[in-house]
């Protein structure tokens, strides 16, 4: 069996690559241009939020409070009528630094638990593609079906989060498969 110690350069590099294809993705390459929109009239938005006071959180529009509520005449109602959706509210400007150490942790912790899979599935000796095929296709799932939901309920657009999930699924496996432990000699 593999040792999880032995798969952490792998790991350490994996993170890395994928905080960098993560860069790419969002910062270089087109597919997440069209992900977010601007406002029709973004100040007065901004002024009337402000007018409202309205706290960091997340919120719904319109909301309800139980099943009963969201059956109600008076909610489907407002539901009909328009407009649906739902805000983020976050106090003052996104702190880049952390966000990005919060980035680089997650893909740590996710190469750490695809390598721990791997190691259950995997044995000393494998070759490339069978390393490759293996944490290419968990890490595939891994990235593609943590964005699935909130497609599903919040509308986000998922055929970016797609591509890099493919990316980061190709990485992990590649990356592996390099540097997949041989086996012991003795």
């Amino acid at each position: 069996m593999v040792e999880i110690t032995s798969l952490w350069l792998p790991i350490l590099l994996t993170a890395a690559a994928l905080f960098v294809v993560s860069f790419l993705a969002w910062m270089v390459l087109p597919h997440h241009k069209g992900d977010w929109a601007r406002l029709p009239d973004e100040s007065g938005f901004a002024s009337a939020l402000k007018s409202l006071n309205v706290p960091p959180g997340n919120y719904a529009f319109p909301y309800c409070a139980t099943s009963e509520e969201m059956r109600s005449p008076k909610f489907l109602e407002r539901q009909k009528a328009g407009p649906n959706g739902t805000l983020q509210v976050w106090s003052g400007p996104c702190n880049m630094g952390v966000n990005l150490v919060c980035t680089f942790l997650f893909f740590l912790a996710t190469s750490f638990c695809l390598a721990y899979l791997a190691k259950l599935g995997l044995p000393p000796g494998a070759n490339f593609m069978q390393v490759f095929r293996f944490l290419s296709t968990a890490g595939l799932l891994t990235y593609c079906a943590a964005n699935v939901p909130g497609s599903i309920w919040y509308k986000q657009k998922l055929g970016g989060y797609i591509i890099d999930a493919l990316l980061y699924g190709l990485a992990t496996g590649a990356i592996f498969g390099w540097l997949w432990p041989a086996v012991p000699t003795l």
